[in-house]
């Protein structure tokens, strides 16, 4: 074989390796979108927008109406359903379109965000840029989802019957989802751009860790509760409810399980608990990790994590004590992702190796 031959092949070689931080610059990319959009569908139901499009039109609904006469349209649609005949009587066309584009381009995000998937899983494909042990996990992703898509949906439909508030299940399952693919491709991202392992951390920590991203992962779902129930519009004081610590009204519903779910005094009760909990446990945590020496490459993420945590829990007592504003309601919500985003991290780093 001449040496102009081998090096072609050589070549050759190189544009088919696989191709890590690209991957992860286009997980990334799609991270970031995702980001975008969880933000964006808390901003939907801070603005009671989501009902506004009562059809499912997943590819004709892209395009908004673009005439006088498909404004009318669409708008007649929605007076069909309980939200207008219920709540907003005698709104105009003008109030209706301020709703309806929050819902629309929510809707449209999503669909971007499929194409990006898609498209960059192809291209990266076709160039032979993944290896076989990644597509397992990037089928996973498209597979959540589409599924992520009909959820929210179904979360929709829950809205247009008689009573015209979506259900907090639905709409709890639809956050959670949403998270859950935005922290699968997170991780997924950690792993191509950090190969290295890094010094090996005991049990203890890593488990803490992994503890502490629970608590928050649980307090970040129950808030998607005190979302559906609008619950952050009562007992706009803090520390106590009502002058209590425990709220009046807590365990009214029978079984009690439904006070849970169902209950706004309860669950607004569990969400405060379940955030000084974490930030607690967090702090522990925090003040033990940087007071060991052999942690002490991991500083700066330690100190994050601690940071973070405690200016969520500073920004949701401020959004409860403002009779939640809109700004600062999304804020909190983008926290809860930036808090779940460096807590991944640490239990990345934290990993077995």
């Amino acid at each position: 074989m001449t040496s102009s031959s081998i090096e072609i092949h050589q070549r050759a070689s190189v544009s088919k390796a696989p191709a890590p931080k690209a991957v992860a610059t286009w997980l990334l990319v799609c991270c970031a979108l995702v980001f975008c959009m969880i933000v964006l569908g808390g901003v939907t139901r801070l603005t009671d927008s989501g009902l506004s499009m009562v059809r499912w039109e997943p590819v004709s609904g892209i395009v908004p109406p673009l005439s006088t006469v498909e404004w009318q349209k669409e708008f007649d649609h929605y007076r069909e359903y309980p939200e207008y005949q219920k709540i907003n009587v005698g709104m105009t066309l003008d109030e209706f379109k301020s709703i309806f584009y929050f819902e629309w381009a929510h809707r449209v995000l999503g669909r971007m965000i499929g194409l990006v998937f898609a498209g960059g899983f192809l291209w990266l494909w076709w160039k032979r840029r993944l290896t076989r042990a990644l597509v397992p996990h990037f089928l996973a992703m498209f597979v959540l989802g589409g599924f992520q898509g009909l959820l929210g949906w179904y979360m929709v439909k829950s809205g247009l019957v008689n009573n015209p508030d979506v259900s907090q299940y639905r709409l709890t399952a639809h956050l959670g989802t949403a998270i859950l693919i935005y922290l699968y491709m997170l991780w997924v991202a950690f792993s191509l751009l950090e190969r290295r392992p890094s010094d090996r951390v005991s049990p203890g920590y890593r488990g803490g860790a992994i503890a502490v991203g629970a608590l928050a992962a649980l307090t970040v779902l129950s808030g998607g509760f005190v979302a559906g129930l609008k619950a952050g519009h009562a007992f706009n004081t803090f520390p106590l409810m009502a002058g209590q610590w425990i709220p009046p009204g807590y365990a009214v519903l029978e079984p009690f399980w439904r006070n849970v779910f169902e209950n706004i005094p309860t669950v607004q009760f569990h969400h405060r608990l379940l955030a000084v909990t974490t930030l607690i446990a967090t702090g522990l945590f925090v003040v033990r990790a940087l007071g060991d020496s052999a942690l002490s490459m991991h500083r700066r993420l330690i100190s994050l994590l601690g940071v973070v945590v405690l200016v969520q829990v500073g920004v949701g007592i401020t959004t409860l004590v403002t009779y939640v504003p809109i700004p600062l309601a999304a804020v909190h919500q983008a926290m809860a992702l930036i808090v779940l985003s460096v807590m991944l991290y640490t239990v990345f780093r934290f990993r077995r190796t």
